[in-house]
Protein backbone atom coordinates (compact mmCIF):
# COMPACT_ATOMS: atom_id res chain seq x y z
CA UNK A 1 0.00 0.00 0.00
CA UNK A 2 3.20 2.95 0.71
CA UNK A 3 4.19 1.76 -2.67
CA UNK A 4 1.07 2.63 -4.18
CA UNK A 5 1.14 5.73 -1.74
CA UNK A 6 4.18 6.76 -3.30
CA UNK A 7 3.66 6.65 -6.61
CA UNK A 8 0.88 9.05 -5.75
CA UNK A 9 -2.38 6.53 -6.88
CA UNK A 10 -4.00 6.42 -3.69
CA UNK A 11 -4.33 9.00 -0.60
CA UNK A 12 -4.44 7.43 3.54
CA UNK A 13 -6.64 9.21 5.56
CA UNK A 14 -5.61 8.98 9.14
CA UNK A 15 -8.91 7.20 10.59
CA UNK A 16 -10.80 6.68 7.58
CA UNK A 17 -9.45 4.31 4.70
CA UNK A 18 -7.54 4.79 1.35
CA UNK A 19 -8.90 6.15 -1.18
CA UNK A 20 -8.28 6.14 -4.72
CA UNK A 21 -6.49 9.34 -5.98
CA UNK A 22 -9.12 10.57 -8.91
CA UNK A 23 -6.90 13.47 -10.44
CA UNK A 24 -8.16 16.57 -12.64
CA UNK A 25 -5.21 18.72 -14.78
CA UNK A 26 -5.67 22.34 -14.81
CA UNK A 27 -4.56 23.11 -18.34
CA UNK A 28 -4.34 27.53 -19.27
CA UNK A 29 -6.01 27.84 -23.03
CA UNK A 30 -4.50 31.14 -22.85
CA UNK A 31 -0.45 30.13 -22.46
CA UNK A 32 1.82 27.75 -24.94
CA UNK A 33 2.42 24.31 -23.09
CA UNK A 34 3.33 21.00 -23.43
CA UNK A 35 1.27 17.45 -22.34
CA UNK A 36 4.54 16.66 -21.07
CA UNK A 37 5.37 20.12 -18.79
CA UNK A 38 1.77 20.47 -18.42
CA UNK A 39 1.74 17.34 -16.73
CA UNK A 40 5.13 17.28 -14.85
CA UNK A 41 4.18 20.59 -13.34
CA UNK A 42 1.41 19.02 -12.45
CA UNK A 43 3.53 16.33 -10.34
CA UNK A 44 2.13 13.50 -13.05
CA UNK A 45 4.51 10.90 -15.16
CA UNK A 46 3.56 11.66 -18.92
CA UNK A 47 3.70 8.89 -21.73
CA UNK A 48 3.31 8.61 -24.84
CA UNK A 49 2.23 6.06 -27.32
CA UNK A 50 2.45 6.42 -31.16
CA UNK A 51 -0.79 5.30 -32.79
CA UNK A 52 0.60 5.45 -36.51
CA UNK A 53 2.11 8.03 -38.94
CA UNK A 54 2.40 8.64 -42.77
CA UNK A 55 3.99 11.70 -44.71
CA UNK A 56 1.31 13.03 -46.46
CA UNK A 57 2.49 14.83 -50.03
CA UNK A 58 -0.03 17.08 -50.69
CA UNK A 59 -1.37 20.79 -48.35
CA UNK A 60 -3.17 20.68 -45.76
CA UNK A 61 -6.19 23.15 -44.80
CA UNK A 62 -7.88 23.15 -41.53
CA UNK A 63 -10.65 25.80 -40.41
CA UNK A 64 -9.98 27.58 -37.23
CA UNK A 65 -12.46 30.02 -35.61
CA UNK A 66 -13.82 30.57 -39.46
CA UNK A 67 -10.62 31.55 -41.05
CA UNK A 68 -8.61 29.02 -43.59
CA UNK A 69 -5.08 28.21 -43.13
CA UNK A 70 -3.18 26.08 -45.37
CA UNK A 71 0.16 24.16 -44.35
CA UNK A 72 1.90 24.19 -47.81
CA UNK A 73 3.72 20.81 -49.30
CA UNK A 74 4.28 17.81 -47.57
CA UNK A 75 3.00 17.40 -43.94
CA UNK A 76 3.63 14.48 -41.22
CA UNK A 77 0.58 12.99 -39.97
CA UNK A 78 1.68 11.90 -36.47
CA UNK A 79 -1.33 10.07 -34.07
CA UNK A 80 -0.24 9.33 -30.38
CA UNK A 81 -1.96 8.68 -27.24
CA UNK A 82 -1.12 10.77 -24.10
CA UNK A 83 -1.08 9.46 -20.67
CA UNK A 84 -0.55 10.72 -17.18
CA UNK A 85 0.20 7.59 -14.92
CA UNK A 86 -0.20 5.47 -17.13
CA UNK A 87 -3.87 7.10 -17.72
CA UNK A 88 -5.42 7.68 -21.13
CA UNK A 89 -5.84 11.74 -21.16
CA UNK A 90 -5.92 12.49 -24.83
CA UNK A 91 -5.54 11.29 -28.45
CA UNK A 92 -3.83 13.80 -30.72
CA UNK A 93 -3.13 14.30 -34.55
CA UNK A 94 -0.31 16.68 -35.60
CA UNK A 95 -0.11 17.41 -38.46
CA UNK A 96 3.49 18.94 -38.99
CA UNK A 97 4.95 20.79 -41.91
CA UNK A 98 7.95 18.89 -43.40
CA UNK A 99 9.21 22.25 -44.80
CA UNK A 100 9.91 23.55 -41.53
CA UNK A 101 10.74 19.94 -40.05
CA UNK A 102 12.25 17.75 -42.65
CA UNK A 103 12.52 14.36 -41.72
CA UNK A 104 11.28 14.72 -38.24
CA UNK A 105 10.25 10.94 -38.33
CA UNK A 106 13.54 10.20 -37.77
CA UNK A 107 13.49 11.74 -34.51
CA UNK A 108 11.49 10.03 -31.16
CA UNK A 109 8.50 10.52 -31.76
CA UNK A 110 7.23 9.52 -27.95
CA UNK A 111 9.18 12.49 -26.55
CA UNK A 112 7.89 15.83 -26.25
CA UNK A 113 7.31 17.49 -29.98
CA UNK A 114 7.70 21.01 -28.79
CA UNK A 115 11.40 19.84 -27.77
CA UNK A 116 12.69 18.22 -30.70
CA UNK A 117 11.05 21.47 -32.95
CA UNK A 118 13.63 23.57 -30.95
CA UNK A 119 16.58 21.79 -30.12
CA UNK A 120 16.73 19.79 -33.78
CA UNK A 121 14.66 22.55 -36.03
CA UNK A 122 15.17 25.66 -33.94
CA UNK A 123 11.92 26.47 -34.15
CA UNK A 124 9.80 28.31 -31.84
CA UNK A 125 6.28 29.24 -31.49
CA UNK A 126 5.59 32.49 -31.52
CA UNK A 127 1.43 32.27 -31.81
CA UNK A 128 -0.99 29.26 -31.53
CA UNK A 129 -4.70 29.72 -32.89
CA UNK A 130 -6.92 27.29 -31.30
CA UNK A 131 -11.10 25.65 -31.38
CA UNK A 132 -12.16 24.43 -28.24
CA UNK A 133 -15.48 22.55 -28.38
CA UNK A 134 -17.79 19.89 -25.95
CA UNK A 135 -18.29 16.74 -27.25
CA UNK A 136 -19.74 13.38 -26.58
CA UNK A 137 -17.08 11.20 -27.14
CA UNK A 138 -17.25 8.91 -30.02
CA UNK A 139 -16.86 4.82 -29.73
CA UNK A 140 -13.36 5.28 -30.85
CA UNK A 141 -12.49 8.30 -28.66
CA UNK A 142 -13.95 5.87 -25.75
CA UNK A 143 -11.89 2.90 -26.38
CA UNK A 144 -8.58 4.93 -26.79
CA UNK A 145 -9.45 6.72 -23.66
CA UNK A 146 -10.84 4.15 -21.86
CA UNK A 147 -14.04 5.97 -20.50
CA UNK A 148 -17.92 4.85 -20.60
CA UNK A 149 -20.84 5.52 -22.89
CA UNK A 150 -21.83 8.45 -23.06
CA UNK A 151 -18.29 10.48 -21.65
CA UNK A 152 -17.83 14.03 -22.72
CA UNK A 153 -14.34 15.12 -23.94
CA UNK A 154 -12.78 18.38 -25.07
CA UNK A 155 -12.38 18.62 -29.47
CA UNK A 156 -9.13 21.27 -29.87
CA UNK A 157 -8.40 22.11 -33.15
CA UNK A 158 -5.49 24.85 -33.67
CA UNK A 159 -2.41 26.23 -35.88
CA UNK A 160 0.68 27.04 -34.57
CA UNK A 161 2.85 29.08 -36.03
CA UNK A 162 6.89 29.40 -35.76
CA UNK A 163 7.00 32.75 -37.57
CA UNK A 164 4.63 35.84 -38.44
CA UNK A 165 2.70 33.72 -41.27
CA UNK A 166 4.62 30.59 -40.99
CA UNK A 167 2.47 27.24 -39.73
CA UNK A 168 4.87 24.66 -38.21
CA UNK A 169 1.50 22.73 -37.19
CA UNK A 170 -1.92 22.11 -37.11
CA UNK A 171 -3.69 20.03 -34.50
CA UNK A 172 -6.54 17.90 -33.95
CA UNK A 173 -6.76 16.33 -30.22
CA UNK A 174 -9.26 15.24 -27.89
CA UNK A 175 -8.82 15.50 -24.39
CA UNK A 176 -11.12 13.18 -21.59
CA UNK A 177 -14.06 16.00 -20.22
CA UNK A 178 -13.60 13.79 -16.54
CA UNK A 179 -9.82 15.05 -16.35
CA UNK A 180 -9.32 18.13 -17.49
CA UNK A 181 -10.11 21.58 -17.06
CA UNK A 182 -9.21 24.64 -18.87
CA UNK A 183 -9.02 28.06 -17.91
CA UNK A 184 -8.83 31.22 -19.77
CA UNK A 185 -7.71 34.49 -18.15
CA UNK A 186 -8.56 37.91 -19.93
CA UNK A 187 -8.23 41.59 -19.55
CA UNK A 188 -10.21 44.43 -21.11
Amino acid sequence: MQEIEHEGWAIKIRGKRTFLNEFMVDRSAAKILSFTKNMTDQGLRPSTVVLDSEIMDRNWFVNISGRDYTIPGQVFKLRRLRLANDVPMMHETRFISLTCCPKIWEHDQQSSLYRIYNEKYYRYFIRIEQDLTAISLDKYSRELLETKQNSVGIKVEGVTFCEKDMILEAEESIYRGDKYKFSVEAVP
